[in-house]
């Protein structure tokens, strides 16, 4: 963690506020590098008259908009029909389920993703499925452009308002990342028993059938 936050430093150092912008692009792109520190640590150095705040605020959110768009590109690259098929090959999972969640990411897209962008560990992931769906581009661009200003605005402001204390943010942002980690678990268990039950119910049947 201390090589990313002196690489960061560097990089603010050298390019000034253009250099957030990038450290947020890689965040989106490598998620080993964490929003929690590349965000405060640059609030801070705001605080400490070395950079502009609405120059970091507009870079971050340039780099945030960038990364996304080009997951969403991984997104589409990869397409409904790579993801069918893998969806076959995979255990217990149908093609018809790739419909269905594509389906659901129809109705709910557009919230999906604003709300993702505020969600530590998917607001990157969030892109890729938007992308599979072949989301609107403008409309996927003003969600993510909003979910985006409100995340990057509150770290930016936290560590311009903590000064040499930045770094705490960290700590209440990885506290809020466990309860949502926790609950992404609860859920990928009950989908994960959905499909354990269905494969089941499918074989008892086919056994039935057998047998008569």
């Amino acid at each position: 963690m201390q090589a990313i936050i002196d690489w960061l430093v560097h990089l603010m150092e050298v390019i000034g506020a253009p250099g957030v912008g990038l450290a947020i692009l890689a965040e989106n792109l490598f998620p080993p590098i964490p929003s929690e520190v590349v965000l405060p640590l640059a609030g801070f150095t705001v605080a400490q008259g070395s950079l502009n705040f609405v120059s970091v605020f507009i870079w971050s959110v340039v780099g945030s908009v960038t990364g996304a768009y080009l997951l969403y590109g991984l997104g589409a690259w990869l397409g409904a029909q790579r993801l069918r098929a893998i969806a076959e090959w995979m255990w217990l999972v149908k093609g018809s389920d790739v419909d269905k969640a594509l389906a659901w990411f129809d109705k709910y897209g557009k919230v999906s993703v604003f709300f993702g962008r505020l969600i530590p560990g998917v607001r990157s992931l969030i892109s890729i499925p938007a992308g599979l769906d072949r989301m609107n581009l403008v409309a996927f661009g003003l969600w993510t452009t909003l979910g985006s200003t409100i995340w990057n605005a509150i770290l930016i402001w936290l560590g311009y308002v903590l000064g040499d204390n930045w770094h705490i943010v960290e700590n209440y942002v990885n506290a809020y990342s466990n309860v949502v980690y926790v609950i992404l678990a609860l859920l990928i268990v009950g989908v994960l028993a959905f499909f354990i039950r269905r494969a089941v119910n499918e074989r008892q049947a086919d056994s039935a059938d057998t047998t008569r």
